[in-house]
């Protein structure tokens, strides 16, 4: 959407269960088969610093914003946000772990993720007007 120059994204996870570890396969075989490559992410916490770097912390569920708001000062709470908030098609309050679920549950994370990430460009185009 021509926003490369203006909008950086990172990833990290509020537990520290795999650092430096690549996502799980499942997610990689279903995030590839709609043309996302995850093979170069490896897993990291988020850390202080990134509180000041990112002007938007987006968390995938109400456990992920508790833990967040509760590592970070209060004066960032404001910026920090379930991705869900941005959906347009779907209604969910949050993105569900898939983990222990079957082959469906990673087809519908990424069906909400998808979503969300569509009205959060919208979103970031028009901060960025």
């Amino acid at each position: 959407m021509g926003l490369d120059d203006r909008v950086h994204v990172d990833s990290a996870g509020t537990h520290n269960y795999h650092p430096n570890s690549p996502p799980d396969t499942r997610s990689q075989a279903h995030a590839s088969r709609r043309g996302y490559d995850l093979s170069r992410l490896r897993a990291r916490q988020i850390q202080e610093a990134d509180f000041d770097a990112y002007d938007l912390i987006l968390v995938m569920d109400w456990d992920n914003l508790a833990l967040t708001q509760s590592e970070s000062p209060s004066r960032h709470h404001p910026k920090i946000r379930r991705l869900t908030e941005f959906c347009e098609r779907h209604e969910s309050p949050v993105v569900p772990d898939p983990y222990y679920g079957g082959e469906q549950g990673f087809e519908a994370v990424l069906d909400l993720v998808e979503d969300a990430c569509e009205g959060l460009l919208k979103h970031v185009q028009r901060q960025l007007a």
